[in-house]
């Protein structure tokens, strides 16, 4: 079955796939699931539709009524959740894990809209004040504008997240007053397919606001203008090659890249083994482990313990896992399901390897793998794979195992510490637990430069964390460096982050217009 894309508002087929047409595998039976190819596709009468139908619409509401069409979403999806829960078996997504994706975007779509109407105004546009005075007088002032731009956001998404990535883009985009065209990764791409169909099946956005393609749109990067953004998640090596694609930089682009990133977990030297937080501790890096089998940017892959309790980590977390069964993600019992391709697989198998070569492998074995109602020569199984290296060496610092993989590094001092995290080179995000507070503000100091975010552990708030690995709409979702340099969410500061912010030099008169902007009309009338 050739997946057809969304453009333009209809479902189309590529014209003649042929050799270009991949072939996307069940997780678990690998069986074919359909073929994906872009060949054919008017990608150019896609982005112009955006631009020209999706995109006018969209300025034209307030803030407020954007809003009603991120509930209207999230109507939608959840109406048909179940549909998606059952695709992503396919994927290897257990019911947990489908949830974290599906139920994660819809919260996030929820969110969204409760921000916007409590925090921008029921206009087009934000005006940020107040006024500065310019001049001697009060009839020339300075503010600052901030408006929706006339483009569009092509979204370039990995394969984890078919659900939520789109969606938690899809919020940030419409509420800023620009369509989105969507480009899932090929692996998931049905999943992503079938949200569009729920979409569009309610009716729940005007014309021209989504699009989807399946398949490239390497040849569409020429396409993209000042007025774009190019927002991207997936590899380091992906983001460095499009960030210095010769349109993008001629035309400065906009570009967001969320990408890989070693993140680590440190466990503070306070914390006693056996202790209440030395659990937490562990429940930590099991969970970044095994939920999406690994396959998250934000898991845990180094955690990083004071030597003298290296046994004791290694131990304690390899008994956890031990517990960990393996297989059908639909069978009763299952904890984690297979990774998402046999190609992916083979990487987490290479990249292990190359880990352990200053150590070794404390639990599981990249070959074997013991499952409930699966064949391990068809289906993408791995078990889990705890290893123990040496610190010092490169590799457990620049090889990311995107997978059920994390490696126990043993620091001798806080310095030595601080320098190993550093040696990630930039991380979507870092744990710290602990409960020395002294110990852990000077830590984070010195830290914090190399995330965009830190989740730091106590025995106050062990209870209601949401987890290492969850981001949150209100924060910040990005890290500096090999991370890529971007930022998603954040609450109402990643909508303006998309918007343009003009400063304006105006008299007073002027000004009280754009304060006043009467509200759009209703989302119904469209």
């Amino acid at each position: 079955m050739l997946l057809e894309s969304y453009l333009q508002d209809i479902w189309v087929a590529p014209s003649a796939a042929g050799s270009n047409a991949v072939d996307v595998h069940d997780a678990v039976t690998g069986g074919t699931v359909c073929r994906v190819s872009s060949q054919g596709l008017d990608l150019a009468g896609a982005f112009d539709h955006a631009r020209r139908a999706g995109g006018p619409t969209l300025r034209a509401l307030s803030f407020h009524r954007r809003a009603d069409l991120l509930d209207a979403l999230a109507t939608a999806v959840r109406a048909r959740r179940d549909e998606l829960y059952a695709l992503s078996a396919r994927a290897g997504a257990t019911l947990n894990d489908a949830r974290y994706d599906v139920d994660g975007g819809i919260r996030v779509l929820r969110d969204y809209a409760a921000r916007a109407r409590t925090e921008l105004p029921d206009a087009p546009h934000l005006v940020e004040g107040p006024a500065e005075r310019l001049a001697r007088g009060d009839d020339f002032l300075g503010v600052h504008l901030v408006s929706p731009s006339p483009g569009l956001m092509l979204q370039v998404n990995a394969f984890n997240f078919p659900v939520w990535a789109p969606l938690e883009k899809l919020a940030q985009a419409l509420l800023a007053g620009m369509p989105s065209v969507v480009k899932p990764a090929t692996p998931t791409a049905y999943l992503t397919e079938h949200l569009v169909r729920i979409v569009t099946d309610a009716g729940a956005l005007p014309p021209g606001a989504l699009q989807m393609v399946a398949g490239s749109v390497r040849p569409a990067l020429g396409l993209l203008g000042e007025q774009d953004v190019l927002s991207f998640t997936g590899s380091a090596a992906t983001a460095a090659t499009l960030r210095t694609h010769p349109d993008l930089v001629a035309r400065s682009v906009r570009f967001n890249a969320e990408a890989d990133s070693v993140n680590a977990i440190v466990l503070a030297p306070d914390v006693t083994p056996g202790s209440p937080l030395f659990e937490a501790f562990v429940r930590e890096v099991v969970t970044e482990m095994t939920v999406k089998a690994g396959q998250k940017c934000t898991a845990i892959r180094r955690v990083l313990v004071p030597r003298e309790h290296e046994a004791a980590a290694l131990d304690a977390i390899a008994s956890e896992l031990a517990g960990i069964t393996i297989g059908d993600p639909t069978a009763e019992g299952v904890r984690m399901g297979p990774v998402v391709s046999l190609a992916q697989r083979d990487d987490i198998r290479q990249a292990v390897r190359k880990i352990a070569r200053s150590g070794r492998f404390v639990h599981g074995d990249p070959e074997k793998v013991r499952l409930i109602d699966a064949d391990p020569d068809r289906g993408a199984f791995l078990d889990t794979l705890l290893v123990s290296a040496d610190p010092d060496a490169a590799a457990p610092h620049e090889v990311e195992p995107f997978g059920p993989a994390a490696t126990v590094l043993a620091y001798r001092d806080t310095a030595h510490a601080t320098d190993l995290v550093a040696r990630g080179r930039g991380s979507l995000a870092a744990s710290v637990v602990g409960d020395d507070l002294s110990w852990t503000t000077a830590f984070l100091q010195d830290v914090a430069p190399w995330h965009g975010r830190l989740h730091l552990l106590d025995s106050t708030n062990m209870a209601q964390t949401t987890g290492h690995g969850s981001p949150l709409p209100a924060l910040r979702h990005g890290g500096p460096g090999r991370a890529g340099a971007g930022s998603e969410m954040a609450g109402t500061r990643g909508v303006v982050d998309l918007m343009q912010r003009t400063a304006l030099q105006a008299s007073p008169r002027l000004l009280d217009t754009l304060y006043a902007a009467p509200p759009s009309p209703a989302v119904e009338s469209l």
